[in-house]
């Protein structure tokens, strides 16, 4: 709101319409973002307090000695972040962004070089990994609800945050399974929606559509949250489950699976179920309608490794 200029003294009314305009603006960013904009600005700060120079406005070659300290320590990938938070920053208070420097842009040029821009992820829960996390839960509250997160997200190839915000309203058992509405994910911030179906599966011991109904029983939830926590006496809070849990449960259940916790994480569900879908032959565009990427290139980062021998040209030069 810097650019209009206004009256010593205004009227309510034009304050509450700058007050909700300030509050759209906000808005404008997920929740997520703004916290990784601030955490990325608060360590931008504090390391220009230990190098005495000036954070608010910055000198582009403080910017660039700042990416080139962050270079062979962080991933290239939050180097970007931050300095995209730097940007943002600047752009807010009104100042020109320093990241569009040439020494801050030839500096960022030579990291990404030097380093490069693949990135590591997390392991993929491939279909049988799933039924082996799934066979160590127990019958109580947090394994039934354990189970149905675990299927659901896999099956739904859903992001964490997407798992956790659905609603008992979203979810609606049909003949062929169940209909899921995503109200809000990170490639649709303005809510349009969309539908998933999830299938019977064929087991039912990994059938997320008999999970799911298990859950609702032994729960007794009716509306709002699907997943919530469990405390250690079985009592189900009334609050919903956060997206850090569902990391939780799939790095424990991978523990109890006998497979290193570590390599797995709460988007191990959604990258298992692209993998395992491409490791069967199913076509791009129906795990792109599932999984609802709308890059290719994207998309095509999790199957690579799964259809790295599948029509391979090296299997036929006669070695």
């Amino acid at each position: 709101m810097t650019a209009l200029e206004l009256p010593p003294t205004i009227s309510a009314e034009l304050a509450t319409l700058i007050e909700s305009t300030r509050g759209y603006q906000d808005a404008a960013k997920a929740p997520s973002t703004l916290k990784a904009y601030a955490s990325d600005w608060a360590d931008f700060d504090a390391w220009c307090q230990r190098q005495r120079c000036q954070a608010l406005p910055a000198h582009p070659d403080a910017v660039a000695l700042y990416i080139a300290d962050l270079a062979g320590v962080k991933a290239v990938a939050t180097i970007q972040r931050r300095l995209s938070s730097i940007s943002v920053a600047h752009q807010a208070a009104g100042h020109e962004s320093p990241t569009r420097a040439s020494v801050v842009r030839e500096t960022w040029k030579g990291i990404r070089r030097t380093f490069g821009t693949v990135q590591h992820g997390k392991a993929p829960a491939r279909t049988q990994e799933i039924r082996s996390m799934v066979a160590t839960l127990s019958t109580g509250s947090a394994g039934t609800r354990d189970r149905a997160l675990l299927l659901i997200g896999f099956d739904g190839a859903l992001r964490r945050s997407e798992l956790v915000a659905l609603d008992v309203d979203d979810v609606t058992e049909r003949d062929g399974g169940l209909a899921v509405t995503i109200r809000r994910s990170k490639t649709d911030q303005e809510g349009a929606g969309e539908l998933l179906g999830l299938p019977f599966g064929s087991d039912p011991d990994t059938c997320p559509v008999r999970a799911l109904r298990r859950w609702y029983e032994i729960s007794g939830i009716g509306a709002g949250p699907v997943f919530r926590p469990v405390d250690r006496h079985g009592t189900i809070a009334d609050r919903r489950l956060s997206d850090r849990a569902v990391a939780l449960v799939v790095k424990r259940t991978a523990l109890a699976a006998g497979l290193d916790p570590v390599k797995y994480s709460g988007h191990s569900l959604r990258a298992g179920f692209i993998t395992s879908a491409a490791e069967n032959d199913v076509p791009e565009r129906k795990i792109m309608r599932q999984s609802r990427h709308k890059s290719i290139p994207v998309m095509r980062r999790y199957i690579r490794g799964a259809t790295l021998f599948q029509d391979n040209a090296a299997a036929a030069v006669g070695l």
